[in-house]
């Protein structure tokens, strides 16, 4: 499986939400309701984790994914990710990172090759 990074530089194939969902698996699905809940204090029951990643169109996304200002923004403008927008870091791409630090370095691996 080649790797999907989402617009804001989160590893969409990395995510238990997504791989729970790639595989069908009800256990895994458990797990990632759990961690989500500990981790970042979100209640997302089991059955919800449904997600085939950020870039699908027209497939399922956790709320929150389908919610998200950058995945919107990027989507309206018919971006492939935030990368190479020429109006970034904008606030939410700078919030986010600031939330999630493995996002930041995969987005900076991907602005590096494209500068």
């Amino acid at each position: 499986m080649s790797k999907m990074i989402a617009y804001c530089g989160l590893v969409c194939s990395n995510c238990p939400s997504f791989l729970a969902t790639k595989n069908n698996d009800d256990a895994a699905r458990e797990k990632t309701s759990a961690l989500l809940a500990e981790k970042f204090g979100l209640d997302v029951k089991p059955e919800e984790i449904n997600c085939d990643g950020c870039l699908t169109v027209g497939g399922r996304l956790l709320d929150f994914c389908r919610t998200c200002g950058i995945r919107q923004c990027c989507s309206e403008r018919g971006l492939e990710n935030c990368a190479i927008c020429d109006e970034q870091p904008c606030e939410k791409l700078i919030n986010f990172h600031e939330f999630s630090p493995d996002a930041k370095a995969c987005f900076d691996a991907l602005k590096r090759e494209i500068d």
